[in-house]
């Protein structure tokens, strides 16, 4: 895994980011009966990439965007103890890569940009049925920490 390399992205890596997008919402609405059945997307990556309080990293094999990620600076409520946080998210990894130690790099990478940043808390969200993937982050160290609930009236 030494010839991958991490960076953070750049305005000509769109395209492919916003496949990967495609792929993160593909990989969750097994989990999310509440996702519009039509093509939908999450954020503004052409918005994400030179904004100044998110970052977005990709993992790069021989010039090919293997990966990505992003974390996002927030305010936390008043009555926190912490005043800030940062907020992953976008964590894809194209198949052929998965299982490889990729995610870690790019949760890596997330965690540093966090630390340069003065956040005092990293956070992420993830489907409470999505076994692999909360199996995966608490390996990072991440806890389980809030239930969100709903219900159709």
């Amino acid at each position: 895994m030494d010839s991958i390399k991490i960076r953070k992205a750049i305005l000509t890596d769109l395209n492919t980011l916003l496949a990967f997008e495609q792929g993160v919402i593909a990989a969750e609405r097994p989990f999310d009966p509440t996702l519009k059945e039509e093509k939908i997307s999450y954020y503004d990556i052409r918005k994400m990439i030179p904004a100044t309080d998110v970052e977005i990293i990709v993992a790069v094999v021989d010039n090919q965007i293997i990966a990505s990620g992003y974390a996002r600076l927030e305010v936390a409520k008043p009555y926190l103890k912490h005043k800030n946080y940062g907020h992953l998210g976008f964590m894809y990894t194209i198949p052929e890569y998965r299982g490889q130690g990729v995610n870690a790099k790019i949760i890596a990478a997330l965690k540093e940009w966090c630390n340069s940043q003065d956040a005092t808390e990293i956070r992420l969200d993830v489907y409470s049925d999505n076994e692999n993937a909360i199996k995966a982050y608490t390996k990072f160290g991440f806890k389980k920490h809030l239930t969100n609930m709903r219900l159709n009236p």
